[in-house]
């Protein structure tokens, strides 16, 4: 008979190393989450609290310009994240990247009632006066008309833009 005591069918243990394919897993997560956080500029990277390690790896990476040297730094990130608190960090970033997406969907919103403003009638003026009763009606209107005389002349969008500007001011976005 043959000695088969390393091939057990007893399960692991928590205190038990984990198999080579789950580790590869675990840094790849890692690699993944450290390549979001690079993705931050340097105000919001300093609102994340992050390990002055990680911080300044993050920072290194920012002056790295070789694609093949920032993959290698981005494993170098995920090395430093075994020891840091990732649920904290990717509670953080999914909050900020919510944040972020929000306030991309506010814009497209506003983008969209410019442009039903400009291309409609007065319905969809009396539309947004309903939903945004504090939009100054005149102004608006002046607003419109602008932009529509801008299009039918085809210049640059400048009319456009105060139009947009006006509406993200009504929205407080």
């Amino acid at each position: 008979m043959s000695d088969n005591s390393k091939f057990s069918n007893t399960p692991l243990n928590d205190d038990e190393e984990l198999s080579k394919t789950e580790a590869k897993r675990q840094m790849h997560a890692l690699q993944t989450l450290g390549a979001r956080l690079t993705k931050l500029n340097k105000e919001q990277l300093a609102k994340m609290k992050l390990d002055d390690r990680l911080h300044l790896a993050i920072e290194e990476f920012h002056r790295i310009k070789s694609n093949g040297a920032q993959k290698r730094h981005l494993q170098y990130i995920g090395k430093i994240m075994r020891t840091e608190d990732t649920d904290k960090i990717e509670h953080d970033l999914g909050l900020y990247e919510a944040g972020q997406q929000a306030h991309t969907q506010t814009f497209h919103k506003l983008e969209r009632w410019r442009d039903r403003l400009i291309s409609e009638d007065n319905q969809a003026l009396q539309s947004y006066i309903d939903e945004n009763p504090s939009a100054d009606v005149q102004h608006l209107r002046q607003l419109i008309r602008n932009a529509k005389k801008e299009l039918s002349l085809e210049k640059p969008p400048a009319a456009a833009r105060k139009l947009f500007k006006y509406l993200r001011e009504v929205a407080g976005a």
